[in-house]
């Protein structure tokens, strides 16, 4: 009988980390168990290249995988490079000492090397789902085979086996069913077919299994005689084995494109655009990526979750790597698949290195290029793309301080008064006046709305082209943005639009001055709702408007004001600016000489008139209507 042979005392600690803690899904020990494997072939392979006695080619080299439903035992095979005696107890009984790394660091200036594991720890994942583990093995080269036999952290045997060809076999024999858990599962085809297809399809050598079907017997099924069902077993390629980011791009159709997408992604619709990018150098990855043509129901939520898929040489590492999107891209669905990735030792996550935050950086540019192509090559589909995702590159040019905003500035959309449509910031300037300062813009609820402002009046007038914006987060982003092709951006409820000639000036600032006791009455009968109350430059037909000095806009306030359960109480500099060219304000300047608590009431409707056409909320709807009633009945008394 063999001797039991204990663990290392840190060894022992690691491994019963390891069962316990460190992995998150038992399942993945069946990707663990194929990428050594996958490992061991590679090695007898790369010793075939340069050794005439492997007699052996890649097409002859597999893993199977063998389901004993009847006695509860999985068993994984490879005809690869196997294990000695000694390398039995030093790779298997010493936690975290890497053959595989040790082959890779030997052989690091040989090409076609493509090594998953290095690390030494994910065979013990084993036993997460197992209750023995059986490890036999025949190096190449060697006469012996060996069994190797452990039951957990208890220790493990080493002894001499019958095995006629080269190769390794780990046999499971899995735990009992408990209330939480059926490890029954993983003896179920299906179960391990869709393991393998999550998570190692695209090892390079053909994982196979003998896998139950169903036919119809002959000569039954039909109208007089039942259906009878014969079962037999047939051996399936369960992985696909070729990557299609591993294909040359010349060698796929937009069909298997989109294919890939649908399977992959769960999505139904066909994406807008698919970015397939290799690079080599300092960030060496294969890519493929593809911009959604809607946006996911919880997209907008907190419940939503960026990242793409990462694999190392084909095996799945991650589900979602946030890390590799930027949120103003986080729309992106897609993959990245790299060699030169440093794992930790459960494979699962990942150390924040440099070459993460490389191909990070890399993919940000592609994406950004790939938008940049759609917007010029073809416009409805960029605009059915800003449907659905625009609000995320606003809400990226305004995060972090507007770190992005140069990264992002050439993709903005905005509505605009003369085309009638979206246009591009490039667009609005190529199309500027000579005598034109400013990117004028207003923001508002919606088109329509901002349509009707006062304050757009004067802009117009002038033959001016003005940006609408629409959702809150645009002023912010515009503001962050500061300005476009050296031209600033101006609200056209800014204090000052800076767009009257010289003459113009002269003449509003001589009635302005003859006019101030008024003004500074209307301001004071506000009780300090307004900053000042002035003559204003920009209407031509209505009476009175509300603008903003400073940087808070009346949007901005009304955005602030909307924030659920906000803690915000930020305010615009409001001022109220009236029309000296409109009869109300004769009106005003006779009360002020008859009748200044009439006077009063007049500014206080002002006022408030001038809130409803922003859509701003009135403190107090009651005492405007008894307001305005009282004046109705007053001027029909009189």
């Amino acid at each position: 009988m063999a001797e039991t042979k204990q663990f290392k005392a840190e060894s022992k600690r690691l491994l019963d980390m390891m069962i316990n803690s460190i992995y998150t899904h038992k399942e993945i020990f069946l990707r663990e168990l194929i990428s050594n494997a996958s490992d061991a072939i590679d090695k007898l392979y790369f010793k075939s290249l340069t050794d005439d006695k492997v007699n052996m080619n890649k097409d002859d080299f597999c893993i199977f995988i063998t389901a004993d439903k009847d006695n509860g035992v999985l068993t994984i095979s490879d005809n690869g490079i196997g294990m000695t005696k000694d390398e039995l107890e030093n790779n298997l009984g010493t936690i975290a000492n890497s053959g595989s790394l040790a082959f890779k660091t030997e052989n690091s200036g040989a090409e076609d090397i493509d090594i998953i594991g290095q690390f030494g720890v994910g065979f013990y994942s084993a036993f997460m789902v197992a209750k023995e583990v059986e490890v036999r093995s025949k190096a190449y080269g060697e006469d012996k085979a060996f069994l190797w036999k452990s039951e957990g952290v208890e220790g493990y045997t080493i002894e001499e086996c019958d095995k006629d060809t080269v190769g390794t076999e780990i046999r499971l024999t899995l735990k009992d069913n408990t209330d939480d858990e059926s490890y029954d599962d993983y003896l179920m085809d299906w179960k391990i077919k869709s393991l393998v297809k999550k998570y190692s399809d695209y090892i390079r050598f053909p994982i196979k299994m003998e896998v139950e079907h169903d036919h119809l017997k002959e000569g039954t099924g039909t109208n007089d005689v039942p259906p009878e069902y014969i079962t037999h077993k047939e051996i399936e390629t369960l992985n696909s084995m070729v990557p299609l980011w591993r294909k040359s791009k010349n060698e796929i159709t937009d069909e298997e494109y989109t294919k890939f997408y649908r399977e992959k992604f769960y999505d139904y619709n066909e994406p807008l655009a698919h970015i397939h990018t290799k690079a080599e150098g300092t960030a060496t990855y294969d890519a493929l990526l593809y911009i959604p043509s809607e946006a996911p129901m919880d997209y907008y939520t907190k419940e939503f979750s960026k990242g793409l898929q990462l694999f190392s040489s084909g095996v799945l590492i991650m589900d979602k790597c946030a890390d590799l999107l930027p949120d103003h891209f986080s729309f992106v669905k897609g993959l990245v698949d790299s060699q030169d990735l440093s794992l930790n030792i459960s494979r699962e996550m990942l150390q924040h290195d440099r070459q993460l935050k490389l191909i990070a950086k890399s993919l940000e540019r592609t994406i950004k290029n790939e938008l940049k192509k759609m917007l010029s090559n073809d416009r409805e589909k960029y605009e059915k793309f800003w449907k659905a995702f625009g609000l995320q590159i606003k809400f990226g040019m305004y995060n972090g301080y507007g770190v992005n905003k140069d990264l992002l500035k050439d993709l903005l959309l905005f509505y605009s008064s003369h085309e009638k449509k979206l246009v591009t910031l490039d667009e609005y300037v190529s199309r500027m006046k000579e005598d034109q300062k400013y990117i004028y813009y207003a923001a508002g609820e919606s088109v329509a709305k901002i349509d009707c402002l006062p304050q757009t009046e004067v802009v117009k007038d002038k033959g001016y082209e003005i940006l609408y914006l629409t959702e809150s987060v645009d002023e912010f982003a515009i503001q962050m943005l500061m300005e476009y092709e050296e031209k600033q951006f101006k609200s056209v409820s800014a204090s000052d639009l800076d767009i009257e000639t010289p003459e113009e000036k002269e003449e509003f600032k001589k009635i302005a001055e003859e006019n101030k006791d008024l003004f500074a009455y209307i301001k004071d009968s506000l009780d300090g709702k307004i900053k000042e109350a002035r003559l204003s430059e920009r209407l031509k037909t209505h009476p009175c408007c509300l603008t903003n000095e400073g940087q808070i806009s009346l949007d901005m306030e009304k955005t602030f004001a909307a924030m659920p359960n906000s803690e915000h109480n930020v305010k615009a500099e409001k001022v109220l600016e009236l029309n000296p060219e409109h009869p109300m304000f004769r009106t005003l300047q006779k009360l002020y000489e008859t009748d200044k608590e009439k006077l009063k009431d007049y500014s206080k409707i002002l006022y408030t008139q001038a809130l409803l056409i922003e859509g701003m909320t009135i403190d107090d709807p009651l005492d405007f209507s008894n307001l305005v009633c009282s004046l109705m009945v007053n001027s029909v008394e009189s």
